[in-house]
């Protein structure tokens, strides 16, 4: 799993380059991903939103949201995360911008191995919460290059503001019963 700069040595490129199993050159296209998650009260309902850009797709741009009931803030930020990988059809190099330290901390800081050599155990040797979605994150992170980027929530950067607004929209409607 990637926790840097891209292979070529800078923050944002068009493409990577990694060698495959048989010796050949392979290209791994880039993908920018934004990821929120919502919860109100929190545990309570919550929602989550991401949208995946392809910059050599000149900008093409998906977005993805979903809401579940009786959950926390945590697990909907790591299912933003998810969802968006899971929709990710082949490797790729990707920029995983979220405002959750939690989610960045577990990959960049070593947190994952520590609790992974734990037996799913923290520090404290409780379990560890939303051992479910980081199994599937950690397999994930296997088959994409991803470097974790974190961003001020709720601040200036305009695409964690949507996924935001895309979050609090499937929670509200979930929680009104229309979700």
């Amino acid at each position: 799993m990637r926790t840097g700069r891209c292979p070529c040595g800078t923050d944002v490129c068009d493409r990577s380059n990694t060698e495959s199993d048989d010796g050949f050159m392979a290209e791994k296209e880039l993908i920018h991903i934004y990821t929120d998650g919502a919860c109100s009260p929190n545990p309570g309902t919550g929602g989550w939103g991401a949208i995946l850009i392809a910059p050599n797709r000149k900008g093409h741009q998906k977005e993805l949201s979903g809401a579940e009931a009786n959950t926390t803030n945590n697990r909907m930020e790591l299912t933003a995360a998810l969802q968006a990988l899971q929709a990710l059809k082949k490797p790729c190099l990707v920029q995983l911008h979220t405002d959750s330290q939690y989610l960045r901390n577990a990959f960049t800081k070593g947190w994952l191995r520590k609790w992974q050599a734990n037996g799913w155990r923290t520090a404290a040797q409780k379990p560890v919460l939303n051992k479910d979605l980081w199994v599937e994150l950690v397999r994930l992170a296997q088959f994409h290059d991803i470097h974790w980027v974190w961003v001020r929530g709720h601040a200036d950067n305009p695409l964690n503001n949507r996924c935001d607004e895309m979050a609090v929209t499937a929670r509200e409607r979930l929680a009104a019963g229309r979700g």
